[in-house]
Order: structure tokens, then sequence, then C-alpha cells
């Protein structure tokens, strides 16, 4: 099929392209030479990502407009529900922890997964009731949940070997009473990186033996003896996070993260060390049902896991899942009564909630009610 050169300028046009030409030669001048006309594209698309950075999973590396991104923070700020709001993260301790992050070149959960409570873990007050979450292994992840803002990629970079060294001497330097350590899913390693945080555990405990330790860990693919290299490395609470409700995991996790394999984890735990604290943390807003909550409650203290945390989804990003609701503050407190009911050593329930929120005080207020009911 033809298309006529002025039929071409209109599509090109309406696809948001500029097309510069040279003018046509008048035709009542004497015939001349025919120039080659040259054509132009400006596309702001070719900017982004191509096909083959998806496949490399380079796309997280080509970032939204300034402006863009502004209009959908505020318009995204609009529409939270005012207990959702926070404020802007400021102070000397925060700007101090920050400035200790960047000089030893380590991650945080805290930034990487866009915690709204950063500014309150890490701005000041007790320090023997702070808490910091470094991230190990990198800050990308190979697998690729609805819900996480992480970046990820099939061959991350490989582990920094002065990892270990570099954390326990943040940990020192900050005084913390309270440090939760959680990793990217490497399974790219063999041992899903579980030697290196076990490591990092022992190098703490050696600088730093008064600062209590917890891991979020993964699922180390479902090798359970990872799970008793961690368990054995001398930390005090043993996290792994179900996220969401069994009904739900296949649609928010990635499928090679199961609701079962994720409680086989948490109880080879507590089997392979009686004594470790067991935890575990569940998003709400993302559809679940009463009837799911209760009996991924139930499943939990089936395998005698201590400690559960509930907290709402926020959407980090358009390119995640929507929030389906947003829980009111009394649902919260209605699961924190139902948590005791059942037995769990303690449970954090709230709309701002994240899995290492206030961990250090958690722990403290757990250690002293068993005290106060010892004697």
């Amino acid at each position: 099929m033809l298309i006529s050169r002025s039929a071409c300028a209109k599509r090109l046009g309406s696809n948001g392209a500029k097309l510069i030409s040279t003018t046509r030669a008048n035709p009542s001048r004497p015939t001349e030479p025919k120039k080659r006309k040259i054509t132009e594209f400006k596309d702001s698309l070719n900017k982004g990502p191509a096909f083959e950075d998806f496949l490399a999973g380079r796309a997280a590396q080509f970032s939204m407009d300034p402006l863009e991104k502004a209009r959908q923070n505020a318009e995204e700020a609009r529409r939270l529900p005012k207990w959702l709001k926070v404020p802007i993260p400021k102070g000397t301790s925060f700007h101090k922890v920050k400035k200790d992050v960047n000089e030893l070149k380590l991650s945080t959960v805290c930034e990487e997964a866009r915690c709204p409570n950063i500014g309150e873990c890490w701005g000041g007050g007790d320090k023997s009731k702070a808490t910091a979450t470094i991230m190990l292994l990198g800050d990308t992840c190979t697998r690729g949940c609805r819900f996480c803002s992480v970046k990820t990629n099939r061959t991350p970079s490989k582990p920094d070997p002065m990892e270990p060294e570099n954390t326990a001497e943040a940990i020192k330097r900050w005084g913390l009473g309270y440090v939760v350590l959680t990793t990217v899913d490497r399974d790219d390693l063999l041992d899903g990186g579980s030697h290196h945080l076990a490591e990092t555990v022992r190098k703490i405990k050696e600088k730093a033996p008064k600062t209590l330790v917890e891991t979020l860990s993964g699922d180390f693919r479902g090798d359970l003896n990872m799970v008793d290299v961690m368990a054995r490395s001398g930390l005090d609470v043993y996290a792994h996070n179900i996220e969401t409700v069994e009904d739900l995991t296949p649609h928010v996790r990635d499928r090679r993260a199961t609701y079962k394999q994720s409680l086989r984890v948490l109880k080879r735990a507590k089997e392979t060390v009686p004594t470790l604290i067991t935890k575990t943390s569940m998003m709400l807003g993302l559809g679940e049902t009463d009837e799911q909550v209760l009996q991924a409650m139930k499943d939990l203290r089936e395998i005698k896991c201590d400690v559960i945390t509930f907290g709402q989804y926020m959407r980090p990003t358009k390119r995640h899942m929507k929030v389906v609701d947003y829980v009111l503050p009394e649902k919260f407190e209605h699961w924190k009564k139902v948590a005791e009911d059942l037995g769990f050593l303690y449970c954090a329930s709230g709309p701002l909630v994240r899995s290492s929120y206030k961990a250090g005080e958690s722990f403290i207020e757990n250690v002293l009610k068993k005290r106060v009911a010892a004697t």
C-alpha cells in the first residue's frame, strides 16, 4: 500500500515524533538535482528501555521524568487516608545514620523499600530502643514480587566480601540495642547467601555483643539445611515473612515463594534452635478476607511462630499491585487482640507497621513481660 508524504507526516505527528525535512523545489523554477530528504525523529520513547532491557532485568534503571514523578506522588498523597501520612524525615541522628550507610556502602531496606517509618526509626530517641534494618547481599533481588519496589535482575553483582565487617562496624558506631539484618533473595547463589548472612551475625556479636540481632531472610529455595545455618549463627530472632494469606500468595509473591514453603522455613528454624524467637509479617489491604487472615494466624501458631506483625500494603509505584482497600486502624487493633488470644508472644499491628518497625521495643517489651511472669 502506498502512503503519500503528507499522510506519512500526519501519522508520524500523531505518534509524537517531529518530522524535519528539506523543502520541496518550486515547480516553476528550473529543474534542479533532487536533494535527499533528511528525516529526524525526536521521540521521547527512544530514551526509555528497549525490549532487551526488560529481558535482562534492566528496565528499572530508566527513571521517570522528575516532574511526572512529583505529580504522581502528590496525587497519591491526596488520596491517602490521614492516618497514613507521615512527616518528612529529618534530625541529626537521621542524617548521621544516612551518612554512615553511604560511607560504608551499605544498603538498607528502610530506603530501598521506601518505608514510611524511616524518620521515626532513624531520627533520634533512646538508642537502646532504636532499630536499623540493613539489607545485605546488595540492593538487587533475583525475584519479582508484585508488591516490592526493590530492584530485580537475574544476575546481580557478586556479594561484597567486606560487607559483614562493614555492617558490624556500623552497628558498633551507632550503639544500637537492636538491629535487623534482611536480604534480597539470591537464587543465583548456591547457598542463597546464608553463610554470608550468618557471618555478618557473628561479626556483630564480636564487635557489639550487647546488640540483639534479628535476621529477616528468604526461603533459600526451600533448602532447609541453609535454614539451619542461619538458626545456629547466634542470632536472637529468626524472621521470615509469609507476606499475605495462602490464596493470594501466587498473585502477590514471586511464584518461587510459596505459602507452604515459608511455613516450613519458620518451623525448621524453631526445631533447630527451640529457644529462638520466630517472627513473620503480613500485609493487609490486598483483598484478603477475615477468614483467610484468621486461618493464616492459626497455621502460624501450629508451627509455634512467636511474633506476628500486620501493616497496610502501600503501592510503591504504578507498576505494582493496586491497593484493594485501606484498612481502618480499628481493624488492626482487632487483629492484635486475636493474635494475643491465639497465644502469639507479641503482635505489632497498625497501618504504618512494617516487619522491622520498632523491633527493638517489641523484643524488649516481650522480655520484660516474661520476666514479670516468671517472678
